[in-house]
């Protein structure tokens, strides 16, 4: 438990800051920031000379910045902006392509979600993680058709445009369902929910895109393959599962008998040579986890009617 414990520690304090530090607002490149810079100075009825003075900074300097000859440094745009007494924002790239990008990814994958939305932004968020977790309990069941008949039989039972189209569906409702959970771990301060969640996707998106790469040609090193993905993921949800069990007492018995259920399938699918019962445990665990959900949903829901009679 100490183990999980500095996993946790390690997200909170290192990681996560980290991840958000990287989505933040990007400056923007000359000329427009010269433009910009000038812009906001004629603004605030100062010409360069008394710009300079109120920032400390050449008036060459300026003239060249305005100019757009020249990108000035990180700590010289915040000397400016702040003797100009504007925000940072004001020259940010929010139109630009590479920002829209990373604020979809946020939003994809709920980085730094801000804990003070309404209630009704997490029910809709959890609402769409539970439908999106019954619709991938149905295609696993496909899925572990097509596997069972591919890899013991020899056997292909949809062909490779069916069967890529079942992958990527898999994928994506895998994606929203498991946002469900990334949600939870932020909204009870559950991080290692959240790092094994976001390490669930990551891995499922690699060995999907594996299994689809691996129709287009002959792959010899499939077993060693999958043999290494049920190590992977059985380490992977056997932590998850610990995690869940750490809901029980906000959720209730259903989160710990997701938990107790994701462990003993990660137990398996560790083994290897027992990974089948591992694969076929995972379905009991699906469905406990969208219980988990469902639930969770319906606490806020609860919680919200309360305060609204208060």
């Amino acid at each position: 438990m100490a183990g999980v414990k500095q996993l946790e520690n390690f997200y909170n304090k290192t990681l996560q800051p980290k991840i958000v530090d990287h989505f933040k607002t990007t400056i923007m490149k000359q000329p427009e920031l010269g433009k910009k810079i000038s812009e906001l100075r004629k603004a605030r009825g100062l010409t360069q000379e008394e710009l300079v003075e109120k920032c400390n900074i050449g008036v060459r300097t300026i003239q060249r910045i305005e100019a757009g000859e020249v990108t000035p440094r990180s700590y010289t745009i915040k000397t400016i902006l702040a003797a100009l007494e504007s925000d940072i924002k004001l020259v940010s790239e929010d139109d630009d392509k590479s920002e829209t990008f990373t604020k979809w990814l946020k939003r994809l994958f709920l980085i730094d979600v801000d804990l003070d939305k309404p209630s009704d932004f997490f029910v809709k968020q959890l609402n769409i993680a539970w439908i999106a977790g019954l619709v991938y309990f149905i295609l696993g069941i496909l899925e572990s058709t097509s596997d069972y008949f591919m890899y013991a039989k020899g056997l292909e039972i949809f062909n490779k445009t069916v069967f890529i189209i079942l992958k990527l569906a898999a994928l994506i409702s895998f994606l929203y369902f498991q946002r469900g959970f990334i949600l939870i771990g932020g909204f009870y301060k559950n991080y290692l929910l959240k790092i094994t969640s976001y390490l669930l996707i990551v891995s499922t998106t690699l060995i999907i895109g594996y299994e689809i790469a691996s129709t287009f040609y002959n792959s010899i090193e499939k077993e060693f393959v999958m043999g290494a993905a049920a190590l992977t993921f059985g380490c992977i949800c056997v932590v998850h599962g610990i995690a869940l069990t750490r809901l029980k007492n906000l959720v209730g018995s259903i989160a710990n008998y997701a938990g107790v259920f994701e462990i003993i399938s990660g137990c398996f699918l560790i083994t290897v040579i027992f990974s089948f019962i591992g694969f076929f445990l995972t379905l009991s665990v699906e469905l406990f986890q969208i219980f988990t959900l469902y639930k969770v949903m319906e606490l806020i829901q609860t919680k919200q009617k309360e305060l609204n009679i208060a």
